[in-house]
């Protein structure tokens, strides 16, 4: 059998990479080592066929964590969509009320100055005790 030698991670940052580097050989080692042994000289497509069943494994848990993620970032678009929708709700909400008030002061307003003119006019009394 070939010793694999593994290299140690760069001081550069690179220590994830080569972890991850590192997993993936371990994982080659403990999935192929098995069909190494069991291989028979007569099959020459065998070695190949392991490879891609590997291959298909690793990009399938790949390819399931990206899905995985999609459906996350589906979910929070639909979140925020959501919450997009409520805040004009309440813009428009805050808006009318806002109007409302608008009018009310003005009507008020309009009053006290019709009031205060009758209080004004000659011949009219105030209205103390």
């Amino acid at each position: 059998m070939t010793a694999i030698k593994t290299e140690k991670p760069a001081e550069n940052g690179q220590g994830a990479s080569g972890e991850f580097e590192g997993e993936i050989r371990e994982f080659i080692r403990r999935d192929v080592a098995p069909w190494r042994k069991r291989q028979n000289d007569s099959t020459a497509e065998m070695p190949a066929e392991n490879v891609n069943n590997l291959v298909q494994r690793v990009a399938g848990a790949s390819m399931s964590e990206i899905d995985n993620v999609i459906l996350e970032l589906q979910n929070v678009r639909e979140i925020l969509r959501k919450e997009g929708e409520r805040v004009q709700r309440e813009i428009g909400a805050y808006a009318n009320l806002s109007q409302a008030a608008m009018a009310s002061m003005k009507i008020i307003a309009e009053s006290m100055v019709q009031w205060r003119a009758t209080l004004h006019q000659p011949g009219t009394q105030p209205l103390h005790d």
